[in-house]
């Protein structure tokens, strides 16, 4: 039986996760436009702890919900396509701000938020076997 109240938590948790990743994705674009077109704001939005920590969060989040459904609904697809999100971001990190880094960021997060949806759709059908 599936307590309703981790079933709850989980599911704000994985709603958090989608958003950090919308927040993320803006955060991207906002960053390339700002600093391409107008040639401010790279003094605050591109320093790298921003994203180590965007990274850092969204990795706990996505351990603690996609982690947890795991374990109860037992399918693999939201945690596989949530790790390779996570290993897009985690690639970002490694290259040089610009064009290449917000293309992996992107690819990232929406591998992420997939996984956080995956992993509330998978909460409703029944355990795999």
């Amino acid at each position: 039986m599936t307590n309703p109240l981790i079933t709850s938590i989980r599911g704000q948790i994985d709603r958090a996760g989608i958003t950090l990743s919308a927040l993320c994705a803006v955060h991207c674009l906002a960053t390339i436009v700002l600093v391409s077109a107008l040639g401010v704001g790279g003094g605050v939005l591109a320093k790298p702890i921003i994203h180590e920590a965007g990274l850092a969060v969204a990795m706990v989040i996505a351990a603690v919900a996609i982690g947890i459904g795991a374990l109860r609904h037992r399918r693999a697809a939201p945690f596989v396509t949530a790790m390779t999100g996570l290993s897009f971001m985690g690639g970002a990190l490694a290259v040089p701000h610009g064009y290449e880094e917000a293309v992996l960021t992107i690819i990232g997060v929406g591998l992420v938020s997939l996984g956080h949806v995956l992993n509330m759709r998978s909460h409703h059908l029944p355990a795999a076997r």
